[in-house]
């Protein structure tokens, strides 16, 4: 029975991004958003299947009988549901396509297909294909002195079963496979009609029609557009070459991601059985990994459409700008005022620029003789990473620890590292077989009575593009106790090791799982006791089970927790008996909510804190993270209404049934309440009243 209080984990993510999906099914959002989260859902299944499927193939190769400790699937099992459930959603995917690019229509912009191209357009498409297309494609005829070409991960290639001019169409006819790359960089995604304004071809399209002029010695029996999708799931320390310097190494792994095997196709067109089974083949892929799509292959060329609608406002969301925050005075020091109380910003309401400020003030500031950060993924242009080069420019001791294994970003963060250490700074690339994914700042001042900290402590990375995307919190303190523990677990670091014991933090690996089980049976004892548990959490994950079982245990006891999980949750909320007292919704929205914060007990005696920890094992025991607990009573106040709030959405958030999926909540005749339109509306009533 207790078995059905836990979801499988990625069939648990697979509903979250069917609730992005929904963002793009609904009618009240304007055009161009519901085009965008079109794209991250797509996107979003890239990563799936890069990632989560990738990781499952690797344990079916490992131990295909092992299996997940929630819901005891094998990796095939988990495959497979996987599989069934994104064919399901692959139907509801080109059903809003074709939906939206209707409504593009009504807007001037058509994509069409030659079946409604005019005689004077395709002769000028035959004639642009010829002489800007035929001379840049490599083509492939796949047959016995022809092998198999590597296929490049997530490009898209027009693909034909070709048989020889002069046969006579017998069944049994020999045939060949032809690959044509669709070109990826080298040709322009939207092709312009000329003679009818705002009308676009897509390349892979034009490609695919003209096929019989790119094999003109063959008869094209049947022709379709394929997308491979490879495994990225790679393991950076267990391939480590010691060789190799560690960011050489992360270079490498970079290299050998785009070459690691197939784990899924996806078609649009007719293929053919045969043709598709001999590609499979080649790929050795199952053909369970086969996906059938009627929309593109590729929807990143949706940015491109909304820029040339960028001037008809109503079909954007209404411009909103993180705002000046009342907690600080920009005109004054910013270290001088963290001095004097704790400050805690919230992205995006909040502008990111105090935090900016503080940074570029350590870099000058002759009192500053350090400055130690974690970085784990960063803008492009990264005004953090320009003022620690001045900082280390102007003498300041600056050890910055880089995650090279920031999966995805290892090239950017690659290039800050060299930046880094060109002007002298101290830079560590993270631990052995861990992550460093905490969000940690530490700023050390001389002054007359001796050393002071000042401590940054967030939920969310040093990117200023994210913090205009993502809810985050930010807090900055000179709490000395919390500033001492923050250098324990810096010099932890740059001697490889993780911290093993700490009294105010909360520090994974070793330091956070154990802490938070020790918290939740603290409110397990007030409920046995005749007071009141309560516990209530906000993050993107929850897959602990060790924390699920406890989180269980306190509900049995008659603990009552309310928990806002946006992405993947593997506790059922409501089972009777097992988890009866515990709620879980979810919130999608504009804004990616991103912020974690724990917070156990009620009134005074309540524990605050705000994390870069997910309840996920990875976060808990094999990351390096950090918990920051809150003093300050306005600061707890903040989080109580933050949190408060947000469990009142009736616009964006969805309630968890007691079978693990979701039902989005609706006003009705309550007021409508959607708790990012309204802490925007907050942050912009607090800085008009600053001018």
């Amino acid at each position: 029975m207790e078995n059905l209080c836990f979801e499988n984990r990625e069939l648990s993510w697979l509903r979250f991004n069917e609730r992005v999906l929904e963002e793009a099914e609904d009618q009240r959002l304007p055009l161009c958003e519901r085009l965008t989260f079109l794209s991250i859902f797509r996107s979003n299944l890239d990563e799936f299947f890069m990632v989560r499927i990738g990781s499952l193939h690797d344990q079916m190769l490992l131990d295909s009988e092992s299996r997940d400790n929630k819901t005891k699937m094998t990796p095939g099992e988990q495959i497979a549901a996987a599989a069934e459930r994104v064919r399901e959603l692959s139907v509801r995917c080109d059903k809003t396509y074709t939906e939206l690019i209707s409504k593009l229509e009504d807007q001037g912009i058509t994509l069409i297909d030659f079946s409604q191209l005019s005689e004077k357009s395709e002769k000028y498409l035959r004639s642009l294909f010829k002489s800007d297309f035929m001379p840049l494609l490599s083509t492939f005829v796949v047959g016995k002195k022809q092998s198999f070409p590597f296929l490049q991960n997530k490009e898209i290639y027009a693909v034909a079963t070709l048989t020889a001019k002069g046969g006579k169409g017998e069944k049994n006819e020999k045939t060949k496979i032809g690959i044509v790359p669709c070109g990826g960089s080298v040709f322009p995604r939207l092709i312009p009609i000329p003679e009818r304004a705002g009308c676009f071809m897509l390349a892979e399209e034009l490609i695919l029609h003209y096929l019989p002029l790119v094999f003109s010695s063959y008869k094209i029996k049947l022709s379709a557009l394929a997308r491979i999708t490879r495994n990225a799931d790679i393991d950076a320390d267990s391939i480590y070459d010691e060789d190799l310097n560690y960011r050489d190494h992360m270079a490498e792994v970079i290299k050998l991601r785009k070459k690691l095997c197939p784990v899924r196709i996806e078609v649009k067109g007719n293929l053919g059985h045969d043709t598709a089974v001999k590609i499979c083949e080649q790929l050795k892929l199952d053909s369970s990994m086969l996906f059938m799509y009627e929309s593109p292959l590729d929807v990143s060329f949706f940015p491109v459409i909304c820029d040339q609608l960028r001037s008809r406002s109503e079909l954007f969301y209404a411009p909103r700008h993180p705002m000046k925050t009342p907690f600080f005075d920009e005109s004054r020091s910013i270290l001088d005022q963290i001095e004097e109380s704790d400050k805690m910003l919230h992205y995006p309401y909040q502008s990111i620029r105090p935090f900016l400020l503080m940074l570029n003030e350590a870099a000058h500031d002759p009192s500053v003789i350090s400055i130690k950060m974690t970085l784990y993924r960063l803008a492009r242009d990264s005004k953090v990473v320009e003022s620690l080069v001045e900082a280390a420019e102007n003498g300041k001791q600056v050890d910055v620890l880089v995650e090279l294994k920031a999966r995805f970003d290892e090239e950017n963060n690659i290039e800050w590292s060299r930046r880094l250490e060109r002007a002298g700074c101290h830079v560590i690339y993270g631990l052995d077989g861990l992550k460093v994914h905490s969000k940690l700042c530490l700023i050390l001042r001389r002054k007359s009575d001796g050393i002071r900290y000042i401590t940054q402590i967030g939920t969310g990375n040093y990117n200023e593009k994210t913090s205009r995307l993502y809810t985050d919190l930010s807090l900055m303190t000179a709490d000395p106790a919390i500033g001492q523990e923050a250098s324990a677990v810096f010099q932890a670091l740059t001697l490889g090791e993780t911290v093993d014991h700490i009294q105010k933090l909360m520090v994974a690996p070793h330091c956070l799982q154990n802490k938070l089980l020790d918290l939740i049976d603290r409110e397990i004892e007030k409920q046995k006791n005749g007071k009141t548990g309560h516990i209530r959490l906000k993050m993107n994950s929850l897959t602990d089970k060790t924390l699920m079982d406890k989180l269980i245990e306190a509900s049995r006891a008659g603990v009552h927790t309310e928990m806002i999980v946006r992405g993947i949750c593997c506790l059922r909320a409501g089972v009777e008996g097992f988890s009866d007292n515990i709620k879980v919704i979810s919130i999608v929205g504009r804004y990616l909510e991103h912020s974690r914060i724990y917070i156990f007990g009620d009134g005074e005696d309540a524990d605050y804190y705000i994390s870069s920890a997910d309840w996920m094992t990875r976060n808990t025991l094999r990351r390096v993270e950090v918990a920051v607990p809150i003093y300050s009573e306005q600061l707890k106040k903040r989080l109580d209404d933050i949190f408060e709030l947000m469990m009142t959405d009736n616009i964006q958030a969805r309630d968890m049934l007691p079978d693990g999926t979701y039902i989005r909540r609706t006003p009705g005749k309550s007021k409508p309440v959607s708790v990012q339109d309204l802490l925007y509306d907050e942050a912009y009533r607090q800085a008009a009243d600053l001018s």
